[in-house]
């Protein structure tokens, strides 16, 4: 296996790998990990059925952790735990829905990461790219730095996915998925790098409003929300993000603790079927 950085920033790729030979070599396995602890993102082609089966898939990811359901995407009848992620002329991408995120940060335990496997997609667009948001944190000035030591943020799966349900849907599952709390500076477990942690699931500062940041009572929703904004706006910065054009049967494996990413929906209605494991992470700190 060789290991292929693809930018400065963030993102590698593994070259002449079968992901299902990790399921069994842990030596390989913790070659892989490690190399996600370092590259954050990490991409392999031509894992088609044949050399990963859906079973292995599964089992890949459950090497980093229990998988986790998805609250509005059901999974392939063959392996449950796998997520559909299907697009079609007939189901086309809500535009909307979409934004630069952590995945489920509105739930207390964020996922620790993904592996998403591309089954089918369009010839040309529907890329994805992901974002460094450690070293988003390290670039960040030392004046915005002491600003948001100790902050934490609202996370809210009824402001977002759900926004666009009917109310009694929606209140429904405000109450199965209430918001979470959760810093704006996320430590991670394994590597001890600080993260910033606000994407498009955070809706507000729950402890910007006291006395060292607010001059009266009316202006902390001003200075709180072009905070908040400043901060998710650092994933759009080009210098942090790598941009990954998918084929069928290439793999992206991520660290959700350290990175946002974003589905780029520039297709016209065609299939984009995407089958995606997601591992359950631990309450951030």
């Amino acid at each position: 296996m060789r290991i292929e950085p693809l930018t400065c920033a963030i993102g590698a790729e593994l070259v002449n790998v079968n992901l299902a030979d990790a399921v069994r070599d842990d030596g390989l396995f913790q070659e892989i990990y490690a190399a996600l602890l370092k590259h954050k993102v990490l991409f392999a082609r031509d894992q088609t059925l044949d050399k990963l089966s859906r079973q292995n898939h599964m089992a890949f990811a459950q090497k980093l952790g229990e998988l986790e359901t998805h609250p509005m995407v059901p999974s392939h009848p063959e392996a449950p735990g796998l997520v559909q992620i299907y697009k079609t002329p007939e189901n086309p991408p809500d535009r909307y829905e979409n934004s630069w995120h952590t995945d489920g940060t509105f739930r207390e335990k964020p996922a620790l990461g993904c592996v998403l496997r591309c089954i089918e997609c369009p010839p040309v667009g529907g890329d994805t790219i992901w974002a460094n948001m450690a070293l988003a944190y390290e670039k960040l000035p030392d004046t915005v730095k002491q600003q948001i030591e100790g902050l934490i943020a609202n996370h809210s799966f009824n402001s977002t996915f759900a926004a666009a349900m009917p109310i009694e849907k929606r209140l429904a599952m405000k109450a199965q998925y209430p918001d979470s709390e959760h810093p704006v500076i996320r430590t991670h477990p394994d590597t001890g790098e600080k993260v910033l942690f606000v994407n498009g699931f955070t809706t507000h500062f729950v402890n910007f409003h006291n006395k060292d940041k607010v001059r009266y009572g009316q202006d902390f929703n001003q200075g709180a929300g072009d905070l908040l904004q400043y901060l998710i706006s650092q994933a759009y910065i080009p210098e942090y993000q790598v941009r990954w054009r998918w084929k069928p049967y290439s793999v992206a494996i991520w660290d959700n603790r350290a990175t946002q990413h974003y589905a780029v929906m520039d297709y016209p209605p065609c299939h984009r079927k995407m089958e995606r494991a997601g591992i359950v992470g631990t309450k951030p700190f």
